[in-house]
């Protein structure tokens, strides 16, 4: 009888596992702090007779050299793996014996590196399980973008072959345990689940679904930012990484603490992200211990600068003790527990910033822009400047309305901090974008003014905020979901196909846009749009004269050309959203439609010329037809 036993790692979305019977066991990717791993050996009874990569990690640092050192275990890594320490080689077909009738063979699949390796368990020589690492993953694979540029493109190729020979080789019950995919960015997405087999795999995920070309072209389209300190996980895992020393820093008190800011070092603080707006030292900055730490701060920290830690308790230093050292950042140069009371010297106060909704920078905007919302609906937000003393438990600054009318001409700043992915799903018009990961390196970007910052949730808009803070900058940390951006009223420059025909039938109408090519306009569009392909637009070509000054809504065919439209005619000073899904989900929606020969989806409306605007169109009672050249269905992926 076997077991499989997961080492979760949910600050940096991985997972390892240890797989074997009553006696023996083998240890799958394994995590930095191995004393978790040699604790759950222990509650089993079992020895560590192995230690196995899939592949050199270049998301965390690995515990698997140390590990082995101490159990005595074998290291198995791939042959194909450059590495500067004694280890047992592995190739495709290898198999070695990890307790009586348990084998663990492996296969090879590169992808996510060219020497990827899978581990199948097979249990009396059938395979039970297959360890994945970076290659097949819930719903995904592995993303191949990690080793160099010029090897991507072959590596997404090899991600598509690999999916199909473990489809292939392993029975549909096979348990597929994968590495990454639980939030890593390792990932080419994020899993749809917690577990999963072959068979469910072979028909949801999309290596397995898709030809190879789409599924290339998806997979390298699809790709997200990349931690800046990947660039070191590879070399130090390829060097063997040294023990980990997990006993407390070198406390630190108030005169040291300013002394290594006066210095440039990074004084971070863990406690959550409601305490520290309430009052911390100034100049240090903020990365929740119980948030994404170690991926957050490992990212923007300077690779080998010195960071001290400030956090409220022993157990909350020690557990972020724990998770940097996976990421590489081994000792902090000191630390202390407590509150600002003991880290600021004589003298010192604390700094404090608001922290907001998304309805209180509607209210803001609509005071400080249009000066029209009466004064008992206007919900004080910003504040400039610190109070002198903490502000009591559970008490957010809060400006007065005097405190508004003083700031009435100050520039607000809408700071959006999300990747780049995230913002192509919909963002607030008029913001400025700069992902959290370059706010340190484009701080001159930002414009004088309040900062009103935020991100998804709120954690990374913290982050966000105590850097801006610590560079002096007047901010506002926006601690609320995305999702209320709508429900404020926030202007969006991504809106639906309804939201769109509603802005065009609203006061100060907005004119919908078409930026599709000639044929395509003309075998059907938009009742109310004007044409404007984006080869014209890119080329020089000015809008209409009835559409200047009024606020523009782009649409193309599914959503890509329109996004590289509003981006232009941003540029050029344009109030500009755009359809998300374009005229497939236009039509999907049921929205009146007309053809450039003058055969109307609606009835009773003229079509449409370029050179003139219509009566914005009635949202009709029943959906109209289809288009001739576009197809029906859930308006598809964004193109």
């Amino acid at each position: 009888m076997y077991f499989i036993d997961r080492i979760d790692v949910p600050g940096l979305g991985n997972r390892g596992y240890l797989a074997g019977g009553p006696h023996r066991t083998v240890v799958i990717d394994p995590p930095r702090d191995i004393d978790r791993v040699i604790e759950a050996a222990a509650r089993r009874g079992v020895r560590v007779t192995h230690v196995v990569e899939t592949h050199i990690h270049n998301d965390y640092v690995t515990g698997g050299l140390e590990l082995a050192r101490i159990t005595g275990a074998a290291y198995l890594v791939p042959a194909g793996a450059r590495v500067a320490y004694d280890r047992v080689p592995i190739t495709d077909g290898d198999s070695v014996e990890i307790d009586e009738g348990l084998v663990l063979r492996a296969l090879a699949t590169p992808g996510h590196t060219p020497h990827h390796t899978a581990y199948v368990l097979e249990e009396d020589g059938l395979a039970v399980a297959v360890f994945t690492g970076g290659s097949l993953l819930i719903g995904t694979v592995g993303r191949p973008d990690l080793v160099e540029p010029r090897l991507t493109g072959e590596l997404a190729r090899a991600q598509y072959d690999s999916a199909h020979r473990l489809a292939a080789e392993l029975p549909d019950e096979t348990a597929v345990l994968p590495t990454h995919g639980f939030g890593s960015f390792c990932s080419a997405g994020t899993a749809a689940g917690d577990a999963t087999t072959i068979g469910r795999e072979r028909v949801a995920n999309e290596a397995l679904v898709k030809d190879a070309d789409t599924f290339v072209a998806e997979l390298l389209a699809g790709l997200d930012d990349v931690p800046a300190y990947y660039a070191h996980m590879g070399p130090v895992n390829s060097a063997g990484p040294a023990p980990v020393d997990l006993t407390p820093p070198a406390p630190a008190d108030a005169v040291e603490i300013a002394a290594r800011l006066a210095a440039g070092e990074w004084v971070v603080d863990l406690r959550n992200r409601v305490t520290f707006a309430e009052g911390h030292v100034v100049g240090s900055v903020n990365f929740e211990a119980t948030g994404h730490l170690a991926t957050y701060l490992a990212w923007l920290l300077p690779w080998g600068r010195p960071v001290t830690l400030l956090a409220e308790s022993a157990a909350q230093l020690a557990n972020a003790q724990r998770e940097l050292v996976r990421v590489g950042i081994d000792r902090p140069a000191a630390a202390s527990t407590g509150s600002p009371v003991a880290w600021l010297r004589p003298g010192e106060q604390p700094r404090t910033f608001p922290r907001a909704s998304f309805a209180d920078l509607a209210h803001q905007l609509a005071y400080v822009k249009q000066l029209l919302v009466p004064v008992d609906t206007v919900r004080p937000t910003a504040v400039t400047g610190s109070p002198t003393t903490l502000p009591r438990p559970g008490e957010q600054p809060r400006a007065t309305f005097a405190g508004l009318a003083q700031q009435k001409r100050e520039e607000v700043v809408v700071l959006d901090v999300r990747r780049d992915s995230e913002r192509a799903g919909g963002h607030i018009a008029g913001s400025l974008h700069i992902p959290l990961h370059q706010v340190r390196d484009r701080l001159a970007e930002i414009p004088d003014g309040t900062v009103w910052v935020h991100c998804a949730g709120g954690m990374r808009a913290a982050i966000a905020a105590s850097l801006l803070d610590a560079a002096g900058r007047v901010v506002v940390a926006v601690d609320d979901a995305f999702a209320a951006t709508r429900e404020a009223g926030l202007p969006m420059a991504r809106v639906t196909p309804a939201e769109a025909l509603d802005r065009m039938g609203a006061d100060g109408a907005a004119v919908l846009v078409d930026v599709r090519e000639a044929e395509e306009w003309a075998a059907g569009h938009a009742v109310g749009a004007v044409h404007a392909p984006l080869s014209a637009l890119a080329a020089g070509t000015s809008l209409p004269g009835s559409a200047q000054g009024r606020p523009l809504i782009a649409i193309c065919r599914s959503g890509k050309r329109s996004r590289e439209a509003a981006t232009l005619l941003t540029a050029r000073g344009a109030e500009v959203a755009d359809v998300i899904g374009g005229m497939r989900a236009w039509v999907a929606a049921g929205l009146p439609v007309t053809t450039g020969d003058g055969l109307r989806a609606d009835a009773d409306r003229p079509t449409t010329t370029a050179n003139e605007l219509p009566a914005t169109p009635a949202r009709p009672p029943t959906p109209t037809s289809e288009l001739p050249t576009v197809s029906r269905g859930d308006g598809g992926p964004l193109a």
